[in-house]
């Protein structure tokens, strides 16, 4: 079993790669370089490093932070191989460990429970990139943003510049997907054709 904030993150990742078509993958992200093929490649290769360094795995075929247009096998195929492969690793990990290794260089260690919500932080940030998108509800609700906020909070700023935005102004209605997602430099309310 592993930790319930990954699986509900792997869980909404999946469901959101399943409903994108594909006449819907070249379209703008969140991620302005990105589009949403991007991301969704950008989404698998970082679990396979997660996978890689907490449990047993390789490493992706293809940079993570430079990812294709295209893969064989296609993008379907790619995302369920990157869940299998980040559920199969952190089912190994005892949550009463000390620490376990990450793949993020400014932040080696952490604890089990933490490490694993960083890693489900990628996964849920980037389906709701893609969510949104492709016009689809957002998976990211209250209650799975609460719980990724310490990860956020532990890998952000370390990350700004490469991984991660500056962070955006705080608004008094924010709720707690909208804190997140702020926390990350991304707008709550990003929609396709969005310029800042």
């Amino acid at each position: 079993m592993i930790f319930p904030v990954l699986k509900t993150a792997l869980d909404s990742l999946q469901h959101v790669t399943a409903a994108v078509g594909a006449d819907r993958l070249d379209d703008p992200t969140p991620c302005s370089e990105w589009t949403v093929v991007q991301v969704l490649y950008h989404a698998a290769g970082d679990q396979h490093a997660w996978a890689s360094v907490v449990g047993a795995g390789s490493l992706p075929t293809y940079n993570p932070f430079d990812p294709p247009r295209r893969l064989e096998g296609g993008v379907q195929e790619t995302i369920a191989k990157a869940i299998e492969a980040a559920t199969g690793a952190w089912s190994g990990v005892d949550p009463a460990a000390s620490s376990v290794r990450t793949p993020l260089p400014p932040v080696p260690e952490m604890t089990p429970a933490l490490a694993a919500a960083a890693c489900a932080l990628d996964a849920a940030v980037h389906a709701w990139d893609v969510a949104v998108a492709t016009g689809q509800p957002s998976p990211l609700t209250a209650a799975l943003a609460e719980q990724l906020l310490p990860a956020a909070q532990a890998t952000a700023d370390p990350l700004r510049g490469f991984a991660y935005a500056s962070a955006l102004p705080a608004q008094p209605s924010d709720d707690a997907a909208a804190t997140l997602l702020r926390h990350l430099g991304r707008d709550p309310h990003w929609k396709p054709g969005f310029t800042e």
